[in-house]
């Protein structure tokens, strides 16, 4: 059909829309004469009978990919005018200019066919509602995208084989640069290549890419960054350089390529981490590196083992909290290892080593769970006496890290202060070769020669203040604290100014893993300890007592009241326990380690554990009540008193208030023989008889009162 058979008038009545496009900015700045033809095709529609002023240009996607339609807003814009009708004809260069995916050229050919608009191209306009123009637009579309395949298919196939070759020229981290032959060397700057030493040196020391930025941030050192892939910038280091540091190979002096997978989704790129196996190109020993393969695997295995969660067996980096077994503490049930739990128990913090693996996932019951404090305390003793004998040389060796420490970070320091003179004098030089008379200029050069000097000042005061406080720590805290670990380990370890945190670290180098078993039945926790070495050792330890056991009277207190009760009334047996220093049970446990027995806490004892009273006992040695002795004898009460306090008759108190009476002869006032004399048989009978009876009293008379 004729092109001018085509074009209808209710065509022309609406907006004619020319759609520019270039794949990428360079082939925009470049490849000029593309562009020109595309705008060419403006003069086609008005030969069509568009006027000018009903052309609408769309040009927003320069420099943007075919691929998806997604991140093209000028395409988008294109088709949602074409779904409302107001588009009379849809103009582009060729098919690859609009789409070079076929589901989005024919979603574009299904909307311009139901909005009745035609297409045009540098060969001719077509109407996508006849079906020749649609199979040839579609066959055009097709052709499109396997243009695209192949085009990426040759760009991929040549870098590919460089890369297998290790030739292929990629962006390097900062600390490397091309020399002029075109290898991978370290960087000339030397303030550059010793601070990223310094950072694996600190991050083999600490074991923590949170706790090397930290060093880094304490000891006022910045980390080289590389400006728009050219100027090197110096700025503290934070989280995401020290991970992007460490997990790139390069700085182990291998080639990598193809570490990462891109794919185009819906809302964009998509990127995604391979495996090191899976990667395009691994060629160790390509270039100088600041760390060895081996050492770059081990840092990656320590970032994995930070990063796990506590399901999954591990030994965590150290916190600060007290239980020493953080991360190391195995279960001797299932097998699993223990978390750490603190509780908040009567203003103390309690640790405590739990599994519950099995009731996190199953519901299962809880596998054991240890208080932390005896295990922490066996745990402190055994390293204290496994270390005391190499003590001293411990201490000189942490004297020479500390000192190597403050030299590097003040060699750093030191470097930065040099660069800030070369910016200075550079900027010196400008301003004594500048025109006295030009003064415009003169006056910029001596503005920026003031600030350069300014910034000198800055960091040399800056170097002079770390110095101080260096040495001022040293001098004072760690000189103190080498000291008593040369003359006490045990003295160091049990400091409370020593940080749980480097308790940890101390133990990390000595124990492997510590299997804890508790036994119930016996009250104690077995600690089964793996050192580095290999060697074994086991521990037992006892485990606290529940709360029931700690308000529970000690037994041993119990038989001293139940033998003090032959002689001893309750207030007496109270005082007793007092002197001797025992407390009734449970006051330590609740904070009251100050109080004391009294009778009533005596009483209780004895009625709670079943002892035998004083009277009971008083009674089975054959003494009566005042009453009824005196009834036995013929006597009346006062003279029944008369006789105790003579000695005739002793008295032994049962309480605080009532006694029983036992028949004496010594002591006995002559005024009273002749009549003691006709007792005598008498007594001696009575008393037998007393033996043989043993009333218990069962009149409820107490005895007297005294």
């Amino acid at each position: 059909m004729n092109e001018s058979l085509k074009v209808q008038p209710h065509h022309l009545a609406r907006n004619a829309y020319l759609y520019i496009r270039q794949s990428s900015m360079r082939q925009v700045v470049e490849n000029v004469e593309s562009t020109k033809r595309q705008y060419a095709l403006r003069a086609r529609a008005i030969a069509h009978g568009w006027p000018d002023d009903r052309i609408i240009v769309i040009d927003s996607d320069q420099g943007e990919s075919g691929a998806s339609a997604a991140w093209r807003e000028g395409f988008q814009r294109l088709v949602t005018d074409v779904s409302m009708g107001r588009a009379g004809i849809v103009m582009g260069l060729e098919v690859s200019r609009l789409a070079r995916n076929n589901a989005d050229w024919h979603r574009l050919l299904e909307i311009c066919a139901l909005a009745d608009t035609l297409i045009l191209d540098e060969d001719g306009t077509y109407d996508p509602a006849h079906f020749n123009d649609r199979l040839l637009l579609g066959l055009k579309g097709a052709m499109s995208e396997a243009e695209l395949h192949i085009l990426k298919a040759r760009l991929r196939g040549g870098i590919l084989n460089k890369v297998r070759r290790g030739e292929y020229r990629c962006q390097l981290p900062t600390g490397f640069v091309y020399d002029e032959a075109g290898d991978v060397v370290l960087d000339p700057d030397s303030q550059v290549r010793e601070t990223i030493a310094h950072f694996f040196e600190t991050f083999f020391r600490v074991g923590s890419a949170h706790q090397t930025v930290k060093a880094f941030r304490d000891e006022r050192l910045f980390f080289p960054s590389r400006f728009r892939n050219s100027k090197v910038i110096f700025r503290p280091l934070d989280a995401w350089a020290a991970m992007r540091t460490l997990t790139n190979p390069r700085y182990a002096g291998v080639y990598a390529y193809g570490r990462r997978s891109y794919r185009r989704t819906v809302d964009g790129k998509k990127i995604q981490r391979r495996e090191c196996s899976d990667w395009l190109a691994c060629i160790p020993n390509s270039h100088p590196g600041y760390i060895t393969w081996d050492r770059y695997q081990e840092n990656l295995r320590i970032l994995e083992s930070n990063g796990r969660g506590y399901e999954v067996a591990r030994a965590s980096p150290p916190r600060e909290g007290s239980a020493l077994l953080q991360g190391r503490a195995v279960c001797g049930r299932c097998g699993a290892h223990l978390r750490v739990r603190y509780l908040d128990r009567r203003g103390k913090l309690e640790s405590w080593y739990v599994c519950d693996h099995g009731n996190n996932t199953k519901a299962e019951p809880t596998c054991q769970s240890i208080a932390g404090d005896p295990i922490d305390k066996a745990i402190g003793t055994m390293v204290a006496e496994v270390m005391t004998p190499s003590a001293v040389e411990f201490a000189l060796e942490i004297r020479r890290e500390i000192e190597a420490r403050q030299e590097e970070a003040d060699r750093l320091r030191c470097r930065a202060v040099e660069r800030v003179q070369a910016d200075a004098d550079l900027a010196q030089r400008r301003f004594m070769m500048v025109d006295p008379s030009n003064r415009l200029v003169a006056d910029t050069l001596e503005a920026d020669w003031n600030d350069k000097l300014r910034l000198l000042a800055k960091a040399r005061e800056e170097r002079e203040r770390a110095r101080h406080e260096d040495q001022a720590i040293f001098d004072n805290a760690i000189r103190e604290r080498l000291l008593a670990m040369t003359s006490d380990f045990k003295q160091l370890w049990a400091d409370p100014a020593t940080p749980n945190r480097e308790r940890k670290r101390m133990l990390a180098h000595i124990i492997e893993d510590a299997t804890l078993i508790k036994l119930s039945t016996e009250g104690i926790t077995k600690i089964h300890i793996r050192f580095k070495g290999g060697r074994t050792e086991t521990l037992t330890t006892q485990n606290p007592k529940s709360s029931a056991q700690q308000v529970k009277t000690p037994q041993k207190i119990v038989a001293l009241v139940d033998q003090l009760l032959d002689q001893h009334i309750y207030s007496e047996i109270a005082d007793i326990l007092n002197k001797r220093g025992f407390h009734p049970g449970g006051s330590t446990r609740c904070g009251r380690e100050n109080q004391r027995f009294n009778a009533k806490l005596v009483r209780y004892i004895m009625k709670a554990y079943g002892l035998r009273s004083r009277y009971d006992r008083l009674r089975e040695r054959g003494m009566m009540t005042g009453r009824e002795i005196a009834k036995r004898l013929g006597i009346h009460q006062q003279t029944l008193l008369s006789w105790v306090k003579h000695g005739i008759i002793e008295r032994h108190p049962y309480n605080g208030h009532y006694s029983l009476y036992e028949i004496r002869g010594a002591n006995m006032p002559a005024k009273h023989c002749s009549r003691w004399n006709r007792l005598v048989d008498r007594a001696a009978a009575i008393q037998k008889s007393a033996k043989v009876s043993q009333p218990n009293n069962s009149s409820g008379i107490k005895g007297d009162v005294v």
